[in-house]
């Protein structure tokens, strides 16, 4: 069983006064269902667990009255063995979005207070005239992601104290033992090969099988298409899919600033932007704005139509490449796309760690990766795919444009000068 960061997240809402329900979302296939499923069996006494989409036939216990006096009566009778015993029972409404109006029940199911509730769900699908209200301020929310390079690292047999070693070196911003360096890259290497999909990376740590991977990979993106094919309006379908599918032809340009017209020649925000929209809201993509001036608050200085466009999952995005692209990663080779996965995969990280992406550009030569607020200060993130850490732009931004720092990721190890520093690229977790 894989180790997840929602696990404790889970325990600390169990143990929190007066709770609201808790609605986890994210991406279909990145754990949310086994990861409830056994904090509940480990720490509830009893468990009434419903699969709208499973069970289609869960969805009448909510038509008509919601009141949870009736919501109890329809329960029993629909799951005989239900036991719905007041702070003992965990209550697990799964794949809410197949229901409505089981996500209008939250908010009477927090009032009444006799039952945790745990809603999960990608979201798709729920239209909002179909939810007769919102159980707004009533639900508390977590996002769930793929497995994040720590989660990889611990189902890799990593150890949190070897994490906190590493992380050392990060604080004194000293050089790693190359023996340890080493091993680091590697595993990095592996977690853009693998991505976080759970299936995907219990397949990895049992078999090694790259074939394999790759293969769990490609069935997982003919789910994302086929949700597509589900839940996008109609008029949405054909368009999602092809933004879907010019991912990789964006991340290959060396101006990766989202084209319309690389999804279809004469393509427009009017026609694709909603389809966008669709695929960051399924969890599939990230946004990363640009910035109008690399200065604080960066959504405050941000420039909503002009942005770049990464997978959620790196992995995933390397099953959407040729065949034999994962031994090239593996191996360093890897031609034009070399900068595009490394940048995908701090993104990724970035993301995972709960932070918004932000990028800057000025005149097609000046541009900076990505944006962070780091202890109070806008820094300027370059991305190297090899130990080649000239950058010219960032040495521009801090000489000219007031940056006062600068970290380049990379696969050299720790060194710093002046307001530069060179990290390794493992190291984006602790930013």
């Amino acid at each position: 069983m894989l180790k997840r960061k929602l696990s404790g997240l889970l325990f600390e809402w169990k143990n929190t006064p007066n709770k609201k329900c808790l609605l986890v979302r994210g991406a279909r296939q990145v754990g949310k269902t086994t990861t409830i499923d056994l904090f509940a069996k480990e720490n509830y006494k009893h468990y009434v667990y419903m699969n709208f989409d499973k069970t289609p036939e869960y969805q009448s216990i909510f038509d008509g009255n919601l009141d949870v006096e009736t919501l109890i009566k329809k329960i029993s009778l629909v799951i005989p063995n239900a036991q719905l015993i007041p702070g003992e029972t965990l209550i697990f409404l799964d794949e809410i979005q197949e229901c409505p109006n089981a996500r209008t029940s939250l908010k009477f199911l927090t009032l009444d207070g006799r039952f945790d509730v745990i809603a999960s769900g990608s979201m798709l699908g729920i239209k909002y005239k179909e939810v007769r209200s919102y159980p707004v301020g009533q639900v508390d929310y977590l996002e769930m992601h793929s497995l994040d390079f720590e989660e990889f690292l611990w189902a890799n047999g990593v150890s949190s104290k070897s994490i906190a070693d590493i992380k050392e070196y990060f604080d004194t911003k000293t050089p790693v033992p190359a023996v340890m360096h080493n091993k680091m890259m590697q595993l990095l290497r592996e977690y853009i090969v693998v991505g976080g999909m759970p299936a995907v990376v219990q397949e990895f740590v049992d078999t090694h099988n790259f074939a394999n991977v790759l293969r769990l990979q490609r069935n997982i993106i003919s789910d994302y298409e086929d949700d597509i094919a589900k839940y996008a309006e109609e008029n949405q379908k054909a368009k999602a899919k092809a933004c879907f599918r010019s991912i990789p032809k964006h991340l290959s340009k060396d101006y990766k600033k989202f084209q319309y017209s690389i999804v279809e020649k004469g393509g427009s925000v009017r026609k694709y932007g909603g389809s966008l929209d669709w695929l960051f809201d399924a969890n599939i993509i990230n946004f990363c704005n640009n910035l109008e001036i690399p200065e604080l608050p960066l959504e405050g200085n941000s420039i909503s139509g002009e942005f770049k466009v990464y997978m959620r999952d790196t992995g995933l995005l390397i099953a959407m490449l040729d065949d034999g692209t994962a031994k090239d990663i593996i191996d360093g080779n890897l031609g034009i796309y070399k900068g595009a996965i490394f940048e995908n995969i701090i993104a990724d990280i970035f993301t995972k760690s709960g932070k918004r992406l932000y990028y800057y550009e000025k005149n097609n030569r000046l541009e900076i990766d990505f944006f962070i607020r780091l202890e109070g200060k806008a820094v300027g993130v370059e991305v190297k795919s090899a130990d080649n850490t000239k950058s010219k732009s960032l040495d521009t931004l801090i000489g000219h444009y007031g940056v006062e720092r600068g970290i380049k990721l990379s696969a050299r190890n720790v060194w710093c000068k002046d307001k530069t520093e060179n990290l390794p690229l493992y190291m984006a977790i602790f930013l």
